[in-house]
């Protein structure tokens, strides 16, 4: 066994890395940039090594400075995380040659298995059931369209060395496949350096599920079962669980030893993923191999109770799996949401910046330990409270796992978790997950890799979070306040006749667009514990909570509930299973005297290019006095790996720009005026 590895990668696989490490008694070395002098990463490693500035090209991605480090510190291996170097079949080759481990598969796998069009090929000739397709690189966009009439419409056009939802479009006639295939190509040769594109038939309705597998230099060869992964935005996941709701243990069997034999094919010796779309009659047919450890790996340790970054390391040092494929079970099921820092109410832009409030709920199960028989609440992540997340990487701030004893017991338990994970400083995406599981398709096991373009085709909206029940958050409101009222009633030195005096009927105050509130009378009566009547509906309210906290726990009607509440001035900011109120609790008077106050509305900025999100200004494409049309490209925006291209929303005359070239932006900051 290693006596020292090096986790060539950052965030919460690199701390996630370590944890295992750490309980086998394997010291590490983290690598950072200069954005992440300070990351949890780097505090939680025995050693760390500076590797570069900020941008991944110029360190976490640059091999010589990683294979310089483990020389330096001594590191027998290294274990390349998912994303960066994990599967560069280069970077593999070049650290075997230095004569250090890669910890995952041989170079010649993930060769095999990094290029789309030859691994298609290796799959059919192993047997493994493939998309009727065009497998050969296609000349031109005339050629395209004659393949995708041959195939049938609809059809997906493919980049070879694609990924991440590049090089990817879906066409359903000539027009759309002759744009598609220019489109593809372009994004394929700007993005991998690679212009082959293919043509494979679209599977319908289809379902994105993966099944894992494991192997050891011994020609022994598992799997993991499978994992649903097709909730997704952008071609990008969002939330996956294990085992997957849709398949039968007939489907569940015949994908897992498919990708069996796949693996078998390239010799594959690691954890692995093959990835197979799914049609509504259960045919499957094989996508893409990942030769690597997943962002979802967690949800399969969740039911296997198997650490697999345990066994990439044990089988990288020529160590046999311990198990066989009968002794693989599956116990309960798992659920993991992705916790992005984007704002899904403003389009899911990319929000950066200083995390003033990270509490996450508690934790009953952690990474690298077994995982407790009545289930629990997993949290991985690389970032600590005070911490910033930076523009420069990926945008994602946490994972969190739900183990439960059957799917409805999974929901039940990630919806509760949800309402306790706290964040201030940045947008998350929070929200957003808190409506996909309240979705009644979603609970049903009804859905596809559309389901998040179907179901919000326009975007996130408040409006779209389904409520058990509304009330409780007004309910809630005015507990809190009670408590805030009971504070000042004992407050000494009160003049005689001018006392605190509470009262039991109030007006629960809910902000509206446009000054538009809604005024929700209530009876708030307290004995021990507090019960508040709106709407003809009794609340009894326990609550355990501290003034100054944003979390709060405790029983509705008997009922454990977790919600958040955050007071500012006289307004209050309550949030529970998604559903967020602003609301201010007043007397039946004052509620009638604030129907009557004019409303402000505010400043018209019309007239202004605002920055939509924090981000580094790339270019400004236009100059004073410069007539503009509606749509026209004004300014680009880099934030978390990702490009945002501003248009004017009218037609106009710059007047000034007042943001320069380089610039690092805050949300809303002007960029260009207009006359």
């Amino acid at each position: 066994m290693f006596d020292k590895i090096l986790i060539a990668n950052r965030g919460e696989i690199a701390c996630r890395v370590i944890l295992t490490a750490r309980r086998m008694g394997i010291a590490t070395v983290a690598v950072y940039s200069e954005a992440d002098a300070g990351a949890r990463h780097v505090q939680l490693a025995d050693e760390a090594v500076f590797i570069g500035p900020p941008p991944s090209r110029e360190s976490y991605l640059v091999a010589e400075k990683i294979i310089e480090a483990c020389k330096a510190t001594g590191a027998q291996a290294v274990h390349p995380g998912y994303g960066f170097l994990s599967e560069n079949e280069d970077f593999a080759r070049r650290v075997e040659e230095e004569g250090i481990v890669f910890i995952g598969p041989k170079h010649a796998s993930i060769a095999a298995m990094g290029d789309k069009i030859a691994s298609k090929k290796l799959a059919q000739d192993a047997k493994v059931n493939t998309i009727p397709g065009w497998n050969e690189a296609i000349a031109d966009a005339a050629h395209a369209v004659q393949i995708a009439r041959d195939i049938g419409y609809p059809v997906m056009i493919k980049a070879s060395a694609g990924g991440g939802g590049k090089g990817l479009r879906v066409a359903g006639n000539d027009k759309e496949a002759a744009e598609g295939f220019d489109s593809c190509r372009n994004e394929a040769r700007n993005s991998f350096g690679d212009d082959r594109v293919f043509i494979e038939k679209f599977v319908e309705n289809p379902r994105h599920i993966e099944v894992q597998v494991l192997g050891d230099a011994h020609g022994n060869l598992v799997y993991l079962w499978e994992r649903e992964c097709s909730i997704q935005r952008r071609h990008q996941k969002v939330l996956e669980e294990a085992p997957s709701p849709f398949i039968s243990e007939t489907t569940r069997r015949a994908m897992g030893e498919q990708a069996v034999q796949l693996a078998r094919a390239v010799n594959y010796q690691s954890a692995g993923t093959v990835e197979f779309v799914v049609g509504r009659d259960q045919s499957f047919y094989f996508l893409e191999m990942n030769t690597r450890l997943q962002v979802e790996h967690p949800v399969t340790e969740s039911i296997t109770g198997i650490d697999l970054v345990e066994q990439m390391i044990r089988v990288a040092a020529g160590e046999k799996l311990s198990f066989t494929q009968e002794q693989v079970h599956r116990r309960g099921w798992a659920i993991e949401c992705r916790i992005n820092a984007e704002d899904p109410l403003r389009g899911f832009l990319p929000s950066t910046g200083r995390l003033v409030r990270f509490r996450p709920p508690e934790q009953t199960m952690h990474a690298a330990q077994p995982v407790p028989a009545g289930g629990g609440v997993r949290v991985d992540t690389g970032v600590v409270e005070g911490g910033e997340i930076p523009v420069y990487y990926d945008s994602m701030i946490a994972k969190l796992i739900v183990h439960g004893a059957d799917r409805k017991d999974a929901i039940r338990r990630m919806r509760d978790a949800l309402n306790g994970f706290v964040i201030r400083g940045i947008a998350s995406n929070i929200p957003f997950q808190a409506a996909l599981l309240a979705h009644p398709a979603f609970v049903a096991g009804d859905f596809d890799t559309g389901f998040i373009a179907k179901h919000y085709a326009h975007g996130f909206r408040p409006e779209d979070v389904q409520h058990d029940d509304p009330d409780f958050l007004v309910a809630l409101a005015a507990g809190i306040y009670r408590r805030y009222r009971d504070r000042a009633a004992g407050i000494s030195g009160q003049m005689a006749g001018h006392h605190v005096r509470i009262g039991k009927d109030f007006v629960v105050v809910v902000k509206g667009e446009g000054g538009q509130h809604e005024h929700v009378p209530v009876h708030v009566e307290v004995d021990g514990q507090t019960a508040v009547t709106v709407n003809g509906k009794r609340y009894v309210l326990v609550k355990e909570w501290s003034f100054g906290t944003i979390r709060v726990t405790g029983t509705c009607n008997g009922r454990p509930f977790t919600a958040q509440v955050e007071r500012g001035g006289l307004w209050y900011r309550i949030e529970h299973d998604g559903r967020r109120i602003e609301a201010m609790v007043m007397s039946a008077r004052a509620s009638e005297l604030l129907r009557v106050m004019p409303f402000k509305p505010p400043a018209d900025m019309s007239k202004f290019l605002l920055s939509p999100m924090p981000g580094l200004l790339v270019d400004v494409a236009v100059q004073p006095g410069e007539a503009v049309q509606a749509g026209q490209r004004l300014a680009v925006i880099e934030a978390m790996k990702m490009e945002n291209i501003l248009t004017a929303a009218q037609d106009g005359v710059v007047k000034e720009v007042l943001a320069k070239k380089g610039e690092s932006l805050a949300v809303d900051q002007a960029i260009v005026s207009f006359e």
